[in-house]
């Protein structure tokens, strides 16, 4: 039976009686008040709404997922859901991938609308454009340069590259991304990330003196026309700030205080940092290096620390030791926004028939956003 046609009124229950109650009421009870709350708002939601959570995302929420993965994973499976409500447990961009790839009749949830990306954010639509007209201007022709971005950018960015013969890709394909770009242009414009864009061309042979990195607080980038010209790969200046903060001597002070510990780390870390290490991969890559690895193996890893305590958990038991790369830890300050208040507050909100903090993505964005994300289907493999 469709999942939209077993929705009914429900009389609200005691645990539900609140839902009206604005979202600072919320906020000031403590996290453990809610897990009840929310169960009960799930239980009379039923298969209607779904919750997507990312792996960074607190415990206290991730808990409650019925998926859980990274930005496109998690997209990609709302897409292929019955369900009408789509509740991300994530950031701004990831809801509005959900939102692109979804279907018309489902809605898009961000419990709290202040959950962005920092590095989503060093990429305003704005600069990019005036990115563009500057390396059209220095005499790079059109048809000589595709522009990338990673899924951790907004909407309208990714409706830029689409529109202008690129698309979009993760961490786990971008070298496959970049493959079907060169096989297409002389020239790539990546965007937002810097450091993933670097690793991924170092690994491809590209050597560091035809990267440049473009800086849209500088006057033409702060690049000159010929090494505009003279480059294949040029690099917008951002980055993740989680990632950015591991350093190559914390790989060094990790190997002298464990010998022989495996030292593992998301590609949006620093080239320096991932030339140290023993294996880089994306989140997905880190936790299945994490599961396959034998008994008595030790991880040292750099990515969010949040991430990193759950593999700890999870794998103690099964003899594996897990720390993160820097003790003095790397959280997400944006995915930890999202707390058990605001789900609780989304989920009786929808109980009582209001959605709330729905995200939209306009038409026309919506249309050359999904060009770039279904041009990256073709090369995912």
């Amino acid at each position: 039976m469709n999942v939209l046609e077993e929705e009914e009124v429900v009389a609200p229950t005691p645990a539900l009686e609140q839902a009206a109650c604005s979202l600072e009421d919320y906020l000031a009870l403590p996290d453990h008040s809610m897990d009840e709350r929310i169960a009960a708002a799930r239980s009379k939601l039923g298969r209607s709404t779904i919750l997507l959570g990312h792996h960074y995302q607190r415990d206290e929420v991730i808990r409650f997922a019925d998926f859980t993965g990274d930005s496109y994973k998690l997209s990609k499976a709302a897409a292929e859901t019955d369900a009408k409500y789509l509740v991300f447990c994530g950031v701004h961009f990831m809801a509005e991938s959900a939102d692109v790839l979804g279907r018309k009749d489902q809605q898009v949830i961000l419990p709290d609308l202040n959950a962005g990306c920092s590095m989503a954010d060093m990429a305003e639509i704005g600069q990019v454009e005036d990115c563009w007209d500057i390396l059209l201007d220095a005499g790079i022709s059109p048809g000589g340069i595709l522009p990338l971005t990673y899924m951790n950018s907004t909407a309208a960015i990714k409706a830029f590259c689409g529109e202008r013969g690129g698309l979009v890709c993760t961490s786990s394909n971008a070298r496959k991304a970049f493959e079907w770009a060169f096989s297409r242009a002389e020239k790539i414009l990546f965007l937002p990330d810097q450091h993933l864009g670097r690793n991924t061309a170092f690994a491809m042979g590209i050597p560091m003196n035809e990267m440049v990195v473009f800086d849209p607080y500088q006057i033409n980038g702060g690049i000159t026309r010929d090494r505009l010209k003279a480059a294949k790969v040029i690099l917008w200046k951002g980055h993740c700030s989680v990632h950015q903060r591991f350093l190559p001597h914390h790989v060094d002070t990790v190997r002298a205080k464990y010998p022989g510990i495996q030292v593992i780390v998301h590609p949006e870390c620093r080239w320096e940092v991932c030339q140290k290490a023993d294996a880089m991969g994306s989140t997905e890559r880190l936790i299945q290096l994490v599961s396959e690895a034998p008994e008595g193996s030790m991880f040292a890893i750099g990515t969010e620390i949040h991430l990193v305590n759950r593999l700890a958990k999870e794998f103690a038991p099964k003899g594996k030791k897990v720390i993160t790369l820097d003790d003095t830890g790397c959280l997400c300050t944006t995915m930890y926004r999202i707390s058990p208040q605001h789900l609780a507050w989304a989920l009786e909100n929808l109980v009582e028939g209001r959605v709330v903090n729905r995200i939209q993505v306009r038409d026309e964005v919506k249309h050359w956003s999904r060009v770039a994300l279904d041009r990256m289907l073709e090369i995912r493999a």
